[in-house]
């Protein structure tokens, strides 16, 4: 379909921004970053109910980034949606920018506190933010509201207790405007996630807590939308994607690698990365 296609060239356009602002920056997180470029633009252009000229609309969607560290990813997409100027982007991480290295509801300016458009909760610590968009969905139940609470989980995130005490409450209370989208890339920042805790079986885990569970290929924005679409019309459960991903998608030297997950390319590495980019079939 055309509007795939669309979607596609502007993965493709958010990944070379991506490796572009974080070796910009001089530090940040590309793998993971690159790993949800698809979730997050079949979410921002197909489904997310949400206005960036009233980013406080109080019936939009919410969006909680849990793996806050993906946020490149994220600030690529608010700013091509019109969240705030694209030039900002090029002051990821500097002192008293907007964009800081983890997404953050405020930040200290030198004379005032400032909101970041489109960033609903401070994230980084990795754990809490089931939590925190459970709050959310119950709290847009009790005010009759009928918009949907999106959270996006990394796989290690499901190695600490907070997370499953979010997915047991938001089973147990049946919050069918909940759907998680977790990023299982399969990598955490020093290991793979099968040599520090392995999380499997993860599908019959949310099954015992009372989820409906989708699957997909997350870098296939077709089997996104699919069950994307599907997960909001299904009634009285929380429901799951579980999208299987690469870590450094689309970059030869930074897939399934480790090593890039907390770290910038060089100049030199920045244009052998951007130049795979471009070159790729979609």
């Amino acid at each position: 379909m055309k509007k795939y296609d669309e979607l596609k060239q502007l993965c493709k356009k958010f990944r070379k921004i991506i490796i572009e602002i974080i070796a910009n920056a001089g530090s940040g997180h590309p793998g993971g970053s690159l790993s949800l470029v698809e979730i997050l633009t079949t979410l921002y252009y197909l489904h997310l109910r949400h206005n960036p000229k009233d980013p406080f609309w109080e019936d939009r969607d919410r969006v909680v980034l849990s793996k806050g560290h993906g946020c490149p990813a994220l600030y690529v997409i608010l700013a091509e949606q019109g969240y705030f100027d694209k030039q900002e982007l090029w002051n990821l991480r500097k002192i008293n920018s907007i964009l800081q290295g983890h997404p953050a509801r405020v930040y200290n300016g030198q004379e005032k506190i400032q909101y970041v458009p489109g960033i609903e909760v401070s994230t980084g610590s990795l754990g809490y933010g089931m939590s925190v968009a459970v709050g959310m969905a119950i709290g847009l139940k009790m005010d009759k509201k009928d918009s949907f609470v999106y959270v996006i989980c990394s796989d290690g995130e499901h190695q600490e207790g907070s997370t499953w005490e979010g997915i047991m409450f938001a089973g147990y209370k049946k919050l069918d405007n909940l759907i998680e989208i977790m990023d299982y890339n399969k990598l955490q920042q020093e290991s793979k996630i099968i040599d520090a805790v392995d999380i499997e079986p993860i599908k019959d885990k949310y099954i015992s807590f009372g989820w409906e569970v989708y699957e997909v290929d997350g870098h296939s924005i077709e089997e996104l939308d699919k069950a994307l679409t599907q997960a909001k019309i299904s009634k009285g459960k929380p429901k799951v994607i579980i999208a299987h991903t690469i870590k450094g998608k689309g970059v030869s030297f930074m897939e399934n690698n480790v090593d890039w997950h907390g770290k910038a390319p060089s100049e030199e590495l920045k244009q052998q990365a951007v130049k795979e980019i471009e070159e790729s079939k979609l």
